[in-house]
């Protein structure tokens, strides 16, 4: 005695292209030929802006920032001109300009109004 599905797949059989491809397993599905691609002409390439446009160096005087006197310098380069510098320390932060010899003293509080200020508006 056959089992019952095999009785099904005997009555359907060849009955129609779509039963045959909704009974089929799925394993067993025809496969497509790949499309060949028609070679198409390639857009001359477009000279991209220099992607390091800025860099910074940085100098650690102390490895721990809790003693008193030590500080991170980043030195900000733009194009290889040096656009100023800044010293972070515990207390406050300085920036010296380009070519500044003074530098200005921002302490915490008043950056993170800045920042504020600069990233959401007033």
């Amino acid at each position: 005695m056959r089992p019952w599905g095999a009785e099904i797949k005997l009555a359907l059989a060849h009955a129609s292209p779509y039963i045959d491809a909704m009974t089929r397993r799925k394993g067993t599905v025809a496969k497509r030929k790949p499309r060949v691609r028609v070679s198409v002409r390639k857009r001359p390439a477009r000279k991209r802006a220099n992607p390091w446009r800025h860099v910074v160096k940085a100098q650690l005087a102390n490895f721990e920032l809790v003693k008193a006197g030590s500080s991170l310098r980043l030195q900000i380069f733009s194009n290889d001109e040096k656009i100023g510098q800044l010293e972070v320390g515990r207390g406050s932060l300085y920036w010296n300009g380009r070519n500044r010899k003074s530098r200005e003293r921002v302490d915490w509080s008043r950056f993170a109004d800045m920042m504020d200020e600069l990233a959401y508006g007033k």
